[in-house]
C-alpha cells in the first residue's frame, strides 16, 4: 500500500511542478489541445454511430420478441461506447506523446535539471526518436487491445461483467498510461521497451498508483489536457526513483581481536 500512496505522490508533485514553472506547462498544452480536437471528433461520431453499428451486426436480434432485441442492443451500444472511451483514454497519451515529443523531452530534461544530478540527454536525431515512439506505442496499443477485447467480452458476465471489469480496466489503462508517460524519461536514458516494461513491473504498485488516477481523471473533457504538462514531469519523478542506484547495505562491524 505504501508503493501505491508514493506514485500517487509523484502524480500531485508533477502537477505542483508544472504549475510552478508557468512557461514550462503552457508549453507543454500545445501537443495535448491539437489532440483533444481530433479525438473530440472521433468520441463524437462514435455517439452518433455506435447505434447503427450494432443494428448492423447484430441481425439475428432482428425477429426477437421485446423486450430481449433492445435490452441486447442497448447493452452492446453501451459497451461499445465504453470500450472507445477506454481505448480514446490509452492512445490519446500515446498520440499526444508523439504529437509532442520535442515539447515533452524537453520538459523532461527541464524536470531532472531543476532536482539536480544528471541529466541524460538523447543524442538521437528527432526522426529516429519519434520513429521509436511510434513502434513502441504501436507495440503497448497492441496489448491494450489484447486486453480490451478480454475485457468486453468479460462484460457480459452478469454482476462481474458490472463490477469487476471495470475495476480491471482503469488499471489496465493506469498501468499503460503510465508507461507512456515514464518512456520520455526512460528512453532518455537508453532503456528499451522490454527493460522498460520489466523496470515497471517491478513497481507495479507504485505505477498503478500514478497511472489509475491519472486514467481515471482523463474521463473528465479537457482535464487530459491540462494534466499532460504535469502528467509528463510526474513521470519523470516517477522515473529517478525507478532508476535510483540501490544503496549499498553497510559492511557488517567486526571487532578487531587482533
Amino acid at each position: 500500500m505504501s508503493d501505491l500512496g508514493a506514485g500517487f505522490g509523484y502524480l500531485i508533485k508533477g502537477q505542483r511542478w508544472a504549475f510552478g514553472h508557468g512557461r514550462w506547462f503552457g508549453f507543454g498544452l500545445l501537443p495535448g489541445l491539437i489532440t483533444l480536437v481530433v479525438y473530440a471528433g472521433a468520441l463524437v461520431g462514435l455517439g452518433y454511430g455506435a447505434d447503427d453499428f450494432v443494428a448492423w451486426s447484430t441481425p439475428f436480434a432482428d425477429d426477437w420478441s421485446s423486450p430481449w432485441s433492445g435490452l441486447l442492443r442497448n447493452t452492446l451500444v453501451v459497451l461499445v461506447f465504453v470500450l472507445g472511451l477506454f481505448l480514446a483514454v490509452i492512445t490519446f497519451t500515446a498520440v499526444t506523446l508523439l504529437v509532442g515529443q520535442p515539447f515533452y523531452e524537453s520538459l523532461s530534461e527541464e524536470v531532472d535539471r531543476s532536482e539536480g544530478g544528471e541529466v541524460p540527454e538523447s543524442d538521437l536525431p528527432l526522426w529516429q526518436e519519434l520513429w521509436i515512439s511510434a513502434r513502441d506505442s504501436v507495440r503497448i496499443l497492441v496489448r491494450v487491445a489484447l486486453y480490451g477485447v478480454l475485457l468486453f467480452a468479460l462484460g457480459f458476465v452478469p454482476v462481474l461483467g458490472q463490477t469487476v471489469v471495470p475495476a480491471l480496466g482503469f488499471c489496465v489503462s493506469g498501468y499503460f498510461l503510465a508507461e507512456e508517460l515514464t518512456a520520455v524519461a526512460l528512453q532518455r536514458r537508453g532503456l528499451v521497451l522490454k527493460d522498460r516494461l520489466v523496470l515497471l513491473r517491478g513497481r507495479r504498485m507504485m505505477v498503478l498508483g500514478f497511472g489509475v488516477p491519472l486514467a481515471l481523471s482523463f474521463l473528465v473533457p479537457f482535464v487530459a489536457v491540462f494534466l499532460m504538462p504535469g502528467a509528463v514531469a510526474g513521470a519523470t519523478l516517477l522515473v529517478r526513483d525507478l532508476t535510483a542506484a540501490p544503496v549499498p547495505a553497510p559492511e557488517p562491524y567486526t571487532l578487531n581481536k587482533g
